[in-house]
């Protein structure tokens, strides 16, 4: 008689500096006909304004400071951080309901926020750094995404840049966002891979 083995869903962390092209390669990755039977977006926790074609429930859970503060008395958050001058954070419950049900939750997170989940899941978080081509492309990125913001949240952007780009090499993979669908491809074969690995794991365990 064989023995079953639990079921059980990865996470596949998407992280890189602002400006990486990390969210567009998200929803790119979700819209995949190979990957969005597959895939299940983690919505995180933000006490930052929405911008122009944002939803509620979509995008963000938009909370105000004093909600974000209830979250974490209650120990509802995985992990949470300060950007900006705003919180973000990952609600506990969804990630966990999902991976009961043997679902791939993806989701962008930082440096902070990605150890933070690797710690708690490190046989089940896969972790993926993008990165520009180059300085001057993450440069051109940046002050074109803040041409109306202040100088020095462009320099801000860039000074994190810089710490979050000498961490990639802690990172399982890291793809290099040069050409849009060469990346998603790239992304697209690491995550098959490693679904096909942790069914390939669950088969080892269930044999006799």
């Amino acid at each position: 008689m064989s023995r079953q083995s639990k079921k059980q869903g990865l996470i596949f962390i998407i992280s890189g500096p602002s400006g990486s092209g990390k969210t567009t390669l998200l929803k790119n990755l979700l819209g995949n006909k190979a990957l969005k039977n597959r895939l299940v977006r983690s919505i995180s926790f933000t006490t930052r304004p929405r911008r122009s074609g944002e939803q509620d429930k979509r995008d963000y859970f938009f909370i105000s400071e004093k909600r974000f503060k209830q979250e974490q008395k209650a120990q509802n958050l995985l992990e949470w951080t300060k950007y900006l001058g705003y919180c973000y954070a990952t609600p506990k419950v969804f990630i966990e309901s999902q991976l009961k049900k043997a679902k791939h939750v993806i989701l962008c997170l930082d440096l902070k926020g990605t150890r933070s989940i690797k710690r708690r899941y490190p046989n089940l978080t896969v972790t993926i750094f993008v990165t520009p081509p180059s300085l001057d492309t993450l440069l051109h990125r940046i002050t074109t995404r803040c041409n109306k913001t202040k100088e020095e949240e462009v320099k801000q952007r860039l000074r994190l840049a810089q710490q979050e780009l000498s961490a990639a090499g802690t990172y399982d993979y890291c793809v290099v966002n040069k050409n849009l669908n060469q990346a998603i491809k790239e992304l697209k074969g690491i995550i098959l891979k490693e679904i096909a690995y942790l069914k390939y794991r669950a088969l080892q365990k269930c044999r006799p």
